[in-house]
């Protein structure tokens, strides 16, 4: 990893945001979630378990997220680069 490569402060909090409320909705510890675990095929969440991670990642970052998004944010890695997009515009 290269000086460019190394994740910011910043970036490091809103992935511990995102873990949190991701493995309190999934019901699962949150050092039972790495960032490429998948949320479906790795932890069995179901489409009711991600609206309410969607919901609550909305009131947590102050941000409004499209349900259209849904597909992309399969782990905590994906998240957060959504996040941080939803965030910059």
């Amino acid at each position: 990893m290269t000086g460019t490569d190394r994740p910011t402060d910043d970036r490091i909090t809103r992935i511990t945001r995102i873990t949190r409320i991701v493995s309190d909705h999934l019901e699962i510890e949150p050092d039972e979630i790495a960032p490429g675990d998948r949320f479906v095929e790795d932890h069995g969440a179901d489409s009711l378990a991600l609206i309410g991670v969607l919901a609550a990642l909305e009131a947590e970052f102050k941000v409004g997220i499209d349900q259209s998004e849904l597909p992309r944010m399969t782990d905590i890695t994906s998240v957060e680069q959504v996040i941080s997009e939803i965030s910059a515009r």
